[in-house]
């Protein structure tokens, strides 16, 4: 009696793991406009983290501007992208 008693708890609680609906994982699918946007928060955390770096000393004053010119026309497309994309949208909805 035990063994069934221990069969069907061990069955519902692996229902209950595994059972597909009410997933909270499930994520919502992003547009090209969110992913730039995340892309635009990466690239502005990264020149905040290097002008930090910089002005901690662990940077020559060549390299740091190199990177910050690479990072600002990375930033630049980006967001040029997103304007273009955005303005589309705008378009299309009127």
């Amino acid at each position: 009696m035990s063994l069934i008693a221990g069969v069907v708890l061990s069955l519902m609680c692996f229902a209950f793991i595994f059972w597909p609906e009410r997933n909270p994982f499930v994520q919502a699918d992003k547009t090209r406009v969110d992913y730039l946007r995340e892309r635009r928060d990466a690239i502005y955390e990264n020149l905040r983290d290097l002008n930090f770096e910089y002005l901690a000393g662990k940077y020559p004053e060549d390299d740091y501007a190199e990177q910050r010119a690479g990072l600002e026309d990375e930033a630049a497309k980006v967001i040029g992208e997103m304007e273009g994309l955005e303005a589309r949208g705008m378009r299309r909805g009127r």
